[in-house]
């Protein structure tokens, strides 16, 4: 009994995040974290561009908290907003950056993309970073590329809590 109402508070959780990512996808999102309280529901928004999420005297924010009443039936949604502190860090915005410059340069530059990628994240002060870029990227078959610098843990308490992903 108890499994499911887990099961579907995680569920719920996810289509919220999902939701907010959605509709927040120009303004740089790096994560979405949800926390109940006693006054209600707690989001709080980790972004590059707050302005955006913010929007025009409050609008955007506004506009997406009735979303989330009308849309999960929330009581009292507050949303706090979080300004990345450097976004070449960000291993969500990086990758977000990467499929942004493959749908507007095409496919035939990615490996320029994946270096430029890979060198602006080292620069930013990462100890290292590896770009794992797959699919049908130079031709018709599927092929993955992988551009990697520095140095890599792939296993260990380092590798799962230090070592920052992000899929898209």
């Amino acid at each position: 009994m108890i499994e499911r109402k887990f099961v579907k508070q995680n569920i719920r959780e996810f289509q919220v995040k999902e939701f907010i990512e959605e509709t927040l996808s120009r303004a740089g999102l790096s994560q979405v974290k949800l926390q109940r309280t006693p006054l209600g529901e707690k989001i709080i928004v980790s972004a590059s561009r707050p302005g955006l999420v913010v929007g025009r005297a409050g609008a955007n924010i506004a506009n997406l908290t009735a979303q989330l009443k009308k849309r999960f039936d929330f009581e009292n949604p507050q949303i706090e907003i979080e300004e990345v502190e450097n976004i070449s860090l960000d291993a969500n915005i990086i990758a977000e950056m990467i499929v942004n410059s493959l749908e507007r340069f095409g496919t035939k530059r990615f490996k320029g993309i994946g270096h430029r990628a890979m060198t602006e994240v080292m620069n930013a002060g990462a100890l290292g970073v590896e770009i794992l870029i797959s699919g049908k990227i130079p031709g018709a078959r599927a092929k993955t590329w992988r551009f990697f610098t520095g140095h890599l843990k792939k296993c260990g308490e380092v590798a799962r809590q230090g070592v920052r992903h992000a899929y898209k």
